[in-house]
């Protein structure tokens, strides 16, 4: 599912560089990635979603060369495969719940929102807990119910990679192992991936793969 080879990247400003001479992901596997803050967890998640591209090296997502592949070319991939859950959430301020799930098919081309993807947004907000909330906006919401929207959205449209940045960061230990199901339920029933960094080593045995960034990665102090 995922393939990185001498993969390189270097931001325009800083010194920061992130150097990944192999790193691969198998269908439905479960991988977390550890590693001190600043070692560039995000932005490998970032390269890997298209949303940076490659300074150097070879990226392949689901047979496909996120490399060889323009900026569009890589959103609309990115929309129709991908289901990324962001640290921050990327909750839009002035829609709703429904509509920040459904959020997805309004910006890309290559998808149409149908009333069977609305069905199953109402659907995994029930199984999140938010089933209530779908007619408020995000600033009305607490930070956990901000958090399991965007696991909902990540979710929709039944991707084959979910990227998760610290998925269950600030939640308590009931709603992680809630995340941590839905997250796992998708691997079953949809043979997906999961690449998820984490800063939460009490988890790590709930995944396959650990891996750490210490290990194999050469990084400047700037890292991201």
């Amino acid at each position: 599912m995922i393939h990185l080879d001498n993969v390189r990247f270097r931001y325009p400003s800083g010194e920061f560089r992130l150097e990944v001479p192999q790193l691969s992901a198998a269908a439905g596997e479960k991988v977390a990635v550890i590693g001190p803050s600043g070692s560039g967890k995000t932005t490998l998640l970032n390269l890997v979603a298209g949303i940076l591209a490659p300074t150097a090296g070879r990226l392949e997502v689901d047979g496909i060369a996120l490399t060889q592949l323009g900026e569009r070319q890589r959103r609309d991939f990115r929309a129709a495969r991908i289901g990324f859950i962001f640290q921050d959430f990327g909750l839009i301020d002035y829609l709703d719940v429904l509509d920040n799930i459904v959020h997805p098919c309004r910006i890309s081309s290559a998808l149409k929102l149908t009333s069977e993807i609305k069905q199953r947004a109402r659907q995994l907000a029930r199984q999140l807990g938010v089933s209530s909330r779908m007619n408020h906006h995000p600033a009305k919401l607490s930070h956990g119910e901000q958090q399991r929207v965007a696991i909902c959205r990540a979710l929709l449209l039944g991707p084959k990679l979910i990227l998760a940045d610290e998925a269950t960061g600030n939640l308590d230990p009931k709603n992680k192992m809630l995340i941590l199901d839905a997250l796992f339920q998708a691997v079953a029933t949809q043979q997906a991936t999961v690449l998820a960094v984490t800063h939460d080593h009490e988890l790590l045995d709930r995944f396959d793969r650990v891996i750490d960034f210490r290990d194999f990665l050469a990084v400047s102090p700037e890292a991201a």
